[in-house]
C-alpha cells in the first residue's frame, strides 16, 4: 500500500506536521537539530539534505519539520513529500534513541515528573507538532527544552511555560520552579 501524507499546520508558522500512514517513531520520541544527530537514521537524514531544514521532530506516525521559510510552502512540502516517499521502506521505527536509554535510568523524582509531563502536557504539545524535553533538576529548579514546532514558537516562553509551571506545582511540588534551556 502506498504510503499516504497529511501535512499539517502548526501554530509556528515556520513548523508542519507530517502525519503519515505507517509509523515513524513506534515507542518515544526523539528531535534532530543538525543531520550529524541522525547519521544512523537514514529517513531523518534525507531530511535534512532538504535546504532550509532546522529540526526534525519524530513520534508514533508524525515527523514535525521546522525550517527557515526560504522555500515557499508548496516547494516545502513538495520535496518534504519526495524524501519521504524515497526512504520510508528503508527506515525502522523500533530503533531506541538516546533518550528512551536515558530515560531508564531516572531518579524517582525525574520519573514522577516525567509521567506528569507525559499525561498532562505533552499530548497538547504534540497534537500541536512539538514536545519538551526535560534536561534537568538541581535545587527545586527544572529546566526544560521545548522540542518540534514548540523549540522556536513564541507563545512556548510565556503561556505554554506558565501552564508547565501550573501543572508540575499541582502535581508534584508546590515550590518547584521551570525554566528553559
Amino acid at each position: 500500500m502506498p504510503l499516504k501524507i497529511v501535512m499539517q499546520h502548526t501554530p509556528n508558522p515556520f513548523a508542519f506536521k507530517f502525519v503519515l500512514s505507517e509509523d515513524v517513531k513506534s515507542q518515544g520520541k526523539i528531535t534532530f537539530r543538525d543531520a550529524s544527530e541522525c547519521l544512523h537514521i537514514p529517513l531523518a537524514r534525507a531530511l535534512f539534505a532538504i535546504e532550509h531544514i532546522n529540526q526534525v521532530h519524530l513520534f508514533e506516525n508524525v515527523i514535525t519539520i521546522t525550517y527557515d521559510g526560504e522555500l515557499t510552502e508548496k516547494e516545502f512540502q513538495d520535496r518534504v513529500e519526495v524524501a519521504l516517499i524515497e526512504n520510508i521502506n528503508n527506515h525502522n521505527p523500533n530503533f531506541q534513541s538516546a533518550e528512551e536509554v536515558r530515560r531508564e535510568q531516572l531518579s524517582p523524582e525525574m520519573r514522577k515528573i516525567e509521567e506528569i509531563l507525559d499525561h498532562s502536557i505533552r499530548p497538547g504539545l504534540q497534537a500541536d507538532g512539538g514536545d519538551i524535553q526535560v534536561v534537568d533538576l538541581h535545587d527545586n529548579v527544572l529546566v526544560i527544552m521545548y522540542e518540534g514546532a514548540c523549540g522556536t514558537c513564541p507563545s512556548s516562553t510565556l503561556g505554554t511555560l506558565e501552564a508547565i509551571r501550573g501543572i508540575l506545582r499541582e502535581e508534584y511540588d508546590p515550590t518547584l520552579e521551570v525554566v528553559t534551556y
